[in-house]
């Protein structure tokens, strides 16, 4: 038996018709790309809005790591 057809825990993910793991794996998705996509996937069969806020989250880290604002630099004296 695959480790695809079981689950710990509940059946959000093996209920679906592409697991998020292996969308992840096979994207080479990062940690927090990952995570947001499984977040996304299982917000309505498991944590409802709480997933949500927690892909955002993982959404904004991503921006800070990867897209930083440019530092407010004094601007130049006459």
């Amino acid at each position: 038996m695959s480790a695809f057809d079981s689950q710990v825990g509940g059946e959000h993910y093996r209920e679906m018709t592409i697991q998020p793991v292996r969308f992840i794996q096979e994207n080479k998705l990062t940690f927090l790309e990952g995570c947001v996509v499984k977040r996304v996937c299982r917000h309505r069969r498991k944590n409802g809005a709480e997933d949500i806020r927690k892909a955002i989250h993982e959404l904004n880290l991503i921006l800070e790591m990867e897209y930083p604002e440019p530092k407010n630099e004094k601007p130049p004296e006459d």
